[in-house]
């Protein structure tokens, strides 16, 4: 920013908050919120002399700079900036990523401006920052460029349902017949398609279960398969 630009502050816009705004050019009706170093301090936690630092090594430049840094009001920042340092604040105080990191996560993202740091998605993971890449519609590690594998558990569900559902299913010709299991100890007579032996359904027949109760014992047999047992027994 221009000296000139500076030097134009409007008195109007420091009220009880203790704003700054400034003109473009005097009688301007473009009006820019504007931020002291000492006011960022306060609004995000950032102490002055670490905005300085940061300044300085071209991590984060104030929108509003003077290139005389040393002049009054050399460092002013915008609305957009407060914003961003509040971003880059939060992941380095609460989610400890460290400022190299950081530094590469910029690069990574061509240089990218301090307002993209208020309008990008970031998450951050092992203390890496990871971003919604909107041209992929994926989430990746910034600086690695590796995308993170997206497991839909929905999915898995319906599939695993589906395939229960088909591992559990008997064909037409398996239901109500009696066969002979090698699978099965002792190679009993059981339900053709399950392990259900023949004699267990007996027992519970003998004990007074119903085909309804018996059918409920074991979801996977039908009222014929029931039928089937019970008449096999009595032959036998």
């Amino acid at each position: 920013m221009s000296e000139s630009i500076v030097r134009w502050f409007s008195p109007s816009c420091r009220p009880n908050l203790g704003l700054w705004c400034i003109m473009v050019k005097p009688g301007s009706s473009v009006v820019v919120s504007a931020f002291t170093e000492e006011q960022v301090e306060r609004l995000t936690g950032i102490s002055v002399s670490r905005l300085r630092y940061w300044d300085r090594t071209d991590f984060f430049t104030p929108s509003l700079a003077a290139s005389n840094r040393r002049t009054s009001y050399g460092r002013i920042y915008n609305f957009s900036d407060v914003a961003s340092l509040r971003v880059i604040s939060v992941l380095v105080n609460q989610y400890s990523v460290p400022l190299s990191h950081l530094r590469q996560v910029v690069v990574s993202l061509g240089g990218m401006d301090n307002a993209a740091w208020a309008r990008t998605t970031l998450y951050v993971l092992n203390r890496k920052v990871i971003f919604d890449d909107p041209d992929a519609g994926r989430q990746r590690e910034i600086v690695s460029g590796q995308y993170l594998i997206g497991i839909k558990l929905n999915e898995i569900l319906s599939d695993t349902k589906r395939d229960v559902e088909s591992l559990s299913a008997r064909s037409q010709d398996q239901q109500g017949r009696i066969v002979q299991s090698r699978t099965v100890a002792h190679n009993p007579p059981v339900i053709s398609g399950t392990r259900v032996p023949v004699r267990s359904i007996k027992e519970f027949h003998d004990a007074g279960y119903t085909i309804e109760e018996i059918v409920n014992e074991y979801p996977s047999l039908t009222d014929g398969d029931v039928r089937a047992a019970i008449g096999h027994v009595k032959a036998a």
